[in-house]
């Protein structure tokens, strides 16, 4: 191994801490992680990093039109839960190898317009997406927190 792989290597490593002890693909509350940190653990990695703050949203429409806008998904995402899992799943698999996947949705919405069930439904469809993606041994780590 050359100098500058052990130097990549071990700035993989160094970086690769805050995840030490996660599971490959998994959606978990982000608790005491930071976003700054995933951030900079996708880059190392050279995993692709999706973000969306969800802090505005009110309705299930409102949480999908977000995500489709921050995540940069097609237009059609913003029609239902179906569609939000198909463009996180076969379209990506079919465009070529992927290196990985570290999500962050923040600040889910809690309230009655987006209640208890309209959440689990919203973290199954990343918990599908995780699965689909563990099956193609490519990982998918989902962090999330409520509002």
């Amino acid at each position: 191994m050359s100098l500058s792989q052990e130097t990549a290597a071990l700035q993989r490593a160094a970086t690769d801490v805050p995840l030490r002890g996660v599971r490959p693909n998994i959606v978990q509350s982000i608790r005491a992680f930071r976003v700054p940190e995933l951030q900079g653990a996708a880059q190392s990695l050279g995993q692709h990093f999706l973000y969306a703050n969800l802090a505005n949203a009110q309705t299930k429409q409102d949480v999908l039109d977000l995500i489709a806008q921050q995540f940069m998904l097609s237009v059609h995402v913003g029609k239902n839960f179906d569609a939000l899992y198909d463009s996180m799943t076969d379209p990506l698999h079919k465009s070529g190898p992927q290196p990985g996947f570290i999500v962050v949705l923040e600040h889910i919405p809690a309230h009655a317009k987006f209640d208890k069930e309209a959440r689990e439904q919203l973290l199954d469809i990343f918990r599908d997406a995780a699965d689909y993606w563990a099956d193609r041994k490519i990982p998918f780590r989902c962090f999330y927190s409520f509002l």
